[in-house]
Order: structure tokens, then sequence, then C-alpha cells
């Protein structure tokens, strides 16, 4: 494989794809390399998310219409709310 230089090869797998990488890793166990791996130290930073109890009645009928949509039930419940303020805030 002939490797561009903007392309960067990742140190073990010598992948230059996320394809090639799973390939790599479902062929091969992290154990083989544990001395070529270093400590590092990251941040997450999730968002806050608050969970809002519904009926199991209503549920049926969102997951029904998210399922119409081809979206999930909480993408739906999301929009409509998002929709919904919008309406208040613009009256």
């Amino acid at each position: 494989m002939k490797i561009n230089k903007d392309e960067q090869v990742t140190s073990i797998s010598q992948a230059l794809t996320l394809e090639e990488i799973a390939d790599y890793w479902d062929t091969h166990s992290l154990a083989d390399h544990w001395d070529e791996t270093h400590a590092v130290d990251f941040e997450v930073r999730m968002q806050r998310k608050c969970r809002v109890t519904l009926t199991p009645e209503i549920y049926e009928k969102i997951e029904k219409q998210a399922l119409e949509q081809g979206i999930l039930p909480e993408t739906l419940v999301n929009l409509w709310l998002a929709e919904r303020l919008q309406a208040m805030e613009s009256s």
C-alpha cells in the first residue's frame, strides 16, 4: 500500500482507515502489544441528560410515530418539544 504524506498510519496496526483498524483488531489482541502502549490523560465532556417519565400508552403512540418517520422515539420527542418551545417563544 502506498502511503500519501497526508495520511497517518496508526502506530500498532499500521492501518490507514477505520475499516483497516477494525479488521486488524478483529484478529489481534491488545495483550500482544501491551508493551507498545502508554498511559494517556483525556477529558470527557458529556451533555447532561434528563429523563421524563411517560405512561406506557403515550410512549407506545410516540414509538409508532417515530417508526413511521424512521427515527428514534427520543429524537421525535426532542423535535416535538423543540418545536413547541420555539412556538411559545415566538408568541
